[in-house]
């Protein structure tokens, strides 16, 4: 029911697009470098596009990972999150108000050559909200149908915050505890700098860091990642 549920979701966002209007889209690859991940290899290189755009009937996020560990096992995930926007409010905190989803797709194969594959579907209602000094905030709240473990629900903020020259922006997810996992609380956030001007470039090109802070990785108990990055990315 729920796979056919977003069939309806697509054909309709698809339909939508073919006589709405892109207010803005930004595409972007970056690398990430980090030594240490939970679950698995330590060592991790990580290859990233993502695409984002805002339309007259909502809008969409979507990225996909490649990950590489120095043990050879390798992992490709992606999500894509579409919100139709439902309402919108004047002269409010509140900006809009959407039908929010997120699928989530995952792949991995291990060195020894194990493989595993998994597919989950997030549906609920998605907030914006106008906060002062903030480009953009946004909570979703969902139901999380997953494809191997209990059901449970999902609460996830995304912000982006100019800071002087520098650019704060990230997520944080919390998810309940179902019977067979635990509460997760992932904070995933970037702090980085544009060196485009520095070299006449058009596009922003951002070096920082971005740390991940993981409680019960995956719902696993007691298995917290703390993992700063080398963060290179570049828009265009």
């Amino acid at each position: 029911m729920i796979r056919v549920i977003y069939l309806l979701l697509i054909v309709l966002v698809t339909s939508n697009s073919v006589k709405s209007e892109t207010i803005w889209s930004d595409y972007s690859v970056s690398y990430l470098k980090g030594n240490n991940y939970e679950l698995g290899d330590s060592k991790r290189s990580v290859l990233t596009f993502e695409y984002v755009t805002a339309t007259s009937w909502g809008d969409s996020f979507m990225f996909f990972d490649r990950l590489e560990s120095d043990n050879g096992d390798l992992e490709t995930y992606g999500e894509w999150s579409p919100r139709i926007k439902l309402t919108s409010f004047d002269e409010s905190f509140i900006k809009n108000l959407s039908l929010a989803a997120t699928i989530e797709m995952g792949a991995f194969a291990g060195e020894s050559g194990s493989g595993s594959g998994k597919t989950n579907y997030l549906s609920g209602v998605g907030i914006d909200l106008d906060l002062p000094g903030v480009n953009y905030f946004q909570v979703n709240f969902y139901h999380r149908n997953n494809d191997s473990i209990d059901n449970n629900y999902q609460t996830t903020l995304v912000w982006g915050v100019p800071v002087m020259k520098f650019y704060y922006d990230g997520f944080l997810d919390y998810t309940t505890s179902s019977d067979d996992k635990a509460s997760s609380f992932n904070l995933t956030s970037q702090f980085k700098y544009n060196i485009a001007p520095h070299f006449s470039l058009k596009n922003k090109l951002y070096i920082g860091i971005e740390y991940v802070y993981w409680l019960n990785k995956f719902g696993t108990d007691d298995v917290d990642e703390k993992n700063a990055n080398i963060l290179i990315k570049y828009h265009f």
